[in-house]
């Protein structure tokens, strides 16, 4: 607390009384705060974003977790971190079982995420902030610092219909005495976090989903679910694709000519060895060559043989691979899906945790794919679900047509385009 209130003066005492020149015909740059607190499905969308606002003379300063320094330094970013294990323990000591649980979890991590960014960011100017909508206290830090402000959502966006409906099995079906001390903790924390930052924090949709005057979502309205009901505050930009920046190595030249059945759950849930053996069973030794991605916490030796036909390895190049690729087997992670799609590839889609369930129904019900639950998944039922997927050309024409869809969008770029028109909107009031 003393370093925060150390902090503040010089912070908030450097803001300009009017709004930036450099989107008024004065300045050629302006000073953006970028805060995003995620993981790699909340990174990875916003790297071309900062390419694009860097391209046309903005500076860009992120607030990001160590690991994602090098990615964004080459996107062109000054890098500002903050302590990624105590952030994942504040999130965590909330509570996992209900969703105003890890709501109160966000709360936690105020404490880890504001003060640090204060201090590193102590004396400097910015002209707006631009933040996840889900982490890092970016609406928070928005208020306290009384900038322009613009959400960045890499998953499906929620308005606040929409986070009642999904609120509404907690408000009706969980006991008294459950739900009761939850909702006091959330009370107690916004109370705290309100007195100590001098923020106001209305509901807990406020938290969980961070609203903007302009909130950027990568993905199309026609993807999105109910995309008819979310108002003009919602910017629907497309999925954002462009290079990762990490040192993937790959021997393109062994797939030349083939069109490979890609398998990967992602860069967080991929602790799944029984699931890369029920592949190889599936898929060894037939015409398929096989490309399978396993992370970093499986050794290659636990999976026992692996035949021939397939390549593993712990991370592949996914946005150069899937323009080769016949199928893609997938968590259903919100980048993976978008990239697949992007590229016009069917998918099958295992859901393993937080919105895969939603996204797999989603890719189900626009025809692109088939949905499969891990639990009782065998070796058989994967190979009929990749047989129906190659089998009929419907999943492939679906892929397709979304994939155009996608790739017209504007992705990264027109989501500048968005930020500099509301910049301009803002400084001309």
């Amino acid at each position: 607390m003393i370093a925060l209130m150390r902090a503040l003066p010089g912070i908030i005492g450097s803001w300009p009384n009017e709004w930036p020149e450099s989107h008024t015909g004065g300045m050629d740059m302006a000073r953006v705060l970028y805060i995003n607190g995620g993981s790699e499905g909340h990174i990875n969308p916003t790297v071309g974003v900062v390419q694009e606002l860097v391209s046309r003379g903005e500076e860009v300063v992120y607030v990001c977790i160590e690991a994602f320094r090098e990615r964004m330094e080459k996107a062109g970013a000054s890098v500002r971190t903050f302590d990624g294990q105590a952030f994942i323990r504040a999130f965590v000591s909330g509570g996992r079982n209900h969703t105003l649980e890890r709501i109160n979890g966000l709360l936690l991590t105020a404490d880890i995420v504001i003060p640090c960014v204060l201090e590193q960011i102590e004396g400097e100017r910015f002209d707006y902030i631009v933040h996840d909508s889900m982490f890092g206290c970016g609406r928070l830090l928005a208020q306290l610092l009384k900038l322009p402000a613009i959400g960045s959502c890499t998953s499906f966006a929620q308005n606040e219909a929409s986070f009642e409906r999904m609120m509404e099995p907690f408000h009706t079906s969980v006991p008294a005495d459950v739900a009761g001390p939850i909702r006091e903790r959330f009370q107690s924390l916004a109370a705290a976090a309100e007195d100590k930052y001098g923020v106001a924090i209305g509901s807990p949709y406020e938290v969980f989903c961070n609203p903007a005057p302009l909130t950027l979502v990568y993905t199309t309205r026609e993807f999105q679910p109910d995309g008819e009901t979310f108002d003009e505050t919602y910017r629907f930009v497309g999925p954002s694709v462009s290079p990762r920046f990490t040192p993937q190595s790959f021997d393109f030249p062994a797939i030349e000519g083939k069109r490979p059945i890609y398998i990967s759950l992602g860069t967080v849930f991929n602790h799944a060895i029984d699931f890369y053996k029920l592949c190889i069973e599936a898929f060894g030794n037939t015409e398929h060559t096989v490309v399978m991605a396993i992370g970093n916490k499986v050794v290659l030796s636990d999976l026992g043989e692996v035949p021939g036909n397939f390549i593993v390895q712990p991370y592949v190049p996914q946005t150069e691979l899937l323009p080769l690729a016949l199928l893609f087997l997938t968590h259903g992670g919100m980048n993976s899906v978008h990239e697949g799609l992007y590229n016009g590839v069917p998918l099958v889609v295992i859901p393993q945790s937080a919105d895969q369930p939603l996204i797999a129904e989603r890719v189900a019900r626009i025809g692109a794919g088939i949905r499969l639950s891990m639990p009782g998944l065998t070796a058989a039922r994967l190979r009929v679900a990749a047989n129906e997927v190659l089998g009929s050309p419907s999943y492939s024409e679906a892929a397709a047509a979304f994939g155009k869809t996608f790739r017209t969008a504007g992705g990264y770029r027109l989501a500048v385009d968005e930020i500099m028109a509301y910049i301009g909107r803002s400084a001309a009031k």
